[in-house]
């Protein structure tokens, strides 16, 4: 089992930037993808961008060249900043995991974080 925990979310204006964090603990010894989704009220879950365990990193077109996922020292802990935010962001950040041990793949998700930007 792997436990997913996102810290970091607040209110700020448009303009402004926030950083989030995806810790993931338990059995992290097959941690394979992290990826970042968020949700506003009334649309549907969205991807934002993902680290791979090969390091790719790749983020959806609408947050390219203002968002930026890096990795800890640790490799169980994920940073998204964002920078330049708009209201059209807002929404609940969340952290998926997949863990893959040769022959099984798993995927956890952690409850999520608020965002919300103001214009």
């Amino acid at each position: 089992q792997v436990q997913v925990v996102e810290s970091g979310g607040g209110s700020v204006q448009a303009g402004g930037s926030l950083r989030l964090s995806c810790r993931a603990s338990g059995n992290i010894n097959s941690l394979d993808r992290m990826a970042w989704f968020r949700q506003s009220p009334g649309s549907t879950r969205e991807w934002v961008g993902e680290i791979r365990s090969s390091s790719t990193i790749l983020y959806a077109d609408s947050v390219k060249g203002r968002f930026t996922i890096s990795r800890g020292d640790a490799r169980n802990t994920v940073f998204l900043q964002m920078t330049n935010l708009k209201p059209e962001d807002t929404g609940i950040y969340s952290c998926n995991v997949d863990t893959f041990n040769g022959w099984q793949k798993q995927n956890y998700w952690g409850v999520g974080t608020q965002v919300t930007v103001s214009s």
